[in-house]
């Protein structure tokens, strides 16, 4: 009993760790839906954008050709009305299923953001999305603040134990695409995950889904997402989201609407 009162309050801690993995997506993002304030440019630090117009990319906290240079992408610089789908999973609510039922109706491939116990507590729902064509990317063992990582040894160490189990679950090797959990980074963290044949996903679109007891309406979901969407953005949801599953299926439909198509990450780093 005692072991599983801890085990469930470990899920918690991870659960309000993760709360923190979009803290950053944009300077004033509760308060209305376009800012234009300054964002730090620095490489080191935690993620962040600034929307400053409608269909436009945001103004990230370093910029794509900066960030090419490591293997890392916050969006792909097209006219394309093109989206990549990824979501970050932490632990499971109940609602991941769902979420692969809208994402097989509309044949859209998307990558899911793992840490450990996620693989450990729910390896069918990760073979299930192998099985049905999309990317288990790497988001640590343990979803620690990886930007105080300064040796290899310690931040190789959060990556292959990852790879370890998800080999060991699926039989497979894990692709390499890592994002750094609470978008916490350091210019030595980009080399590092670059030396070990990462590449490092960011993201242009997000909002704020992760709370578990407020989550936000239909409405306040798609006064977020459908104004900020983008050529190339690089979609971050989180699978932990009630509102997610149940909007998913009408997001997808009216981003289609829109003239967008999804394509698997996969395809943004051959560009």
């Amino acid at each position: 009993m005692i072991i599983m009162i801890r085990k469930k309050r470990l899920l918690r801690v991870t659960a309000v760790v993760a709360l923190f993995a979009v803290a950053f997506v944009g300077v004033g993002l509760a308060a209305g839906v376009f800012k234009k304030d300054a964002v730090s440019t620095s490489a080191d630090g935690n993620w962040g954008l600034s929307f400053q117009q409608a269909g436009q990319p945001p103004v990230a906290n370093a910029t794509a050709e900066y960030l090419k240079k490591y293997n890392a992408y916050y969006a792909e610089k097209t006219q394309e009305k093109v989206l990549y789908l990824t979501f970050d999973a932490g632990y499971e609510n109940g609602h991941t299923a769902k979420i692969l039922d809208a994402l097989k109706k509309h044949k859209v491939p998307a990558a899911f953001f793992v840490v450990g116990n996620y693989l450990q507590t729910n390896p069918e729902l990760v073979k299930r999305m192998v099985k049905e064509g999309h990317i288990v990317g790497n988001h640590t063992f343990h979803h620690p603040d990886m930007s105080q990582i300064s040796t290899m040894e310690d931040f190789s160490k959060e990556i292959k134990d990852l790879e370890a189990l998800y080999k060991k679950t699926t039989g497979k090797e894990m692709k390499k695409f890592y994002r750094p959990p609470q978008g916490k980074y350091s210019e030595s963290n980009l080399e590092m995950a670059k030396e070990l044949g990462y590449h490092t996903i960011f993201w242009s679109l997000a909002y704020v889904d992760w709370y578990e007891s407020q989550q936000p309406s239909r409405e306040e979901a798609f006064k977020k997402l459908i104004p900020r969407v983008h050529p190339g953005a690089i979609v971050l949801l989180h699978s932990t989201s009630q509102t997610n599953a149940e909007i998913l299926d009408e997001l997808l439909t009216k981003w289609e609407e829109l003239g967008y198509t999804f394509k698997s990450l996969d395809q943004l780093v051959q560009n």
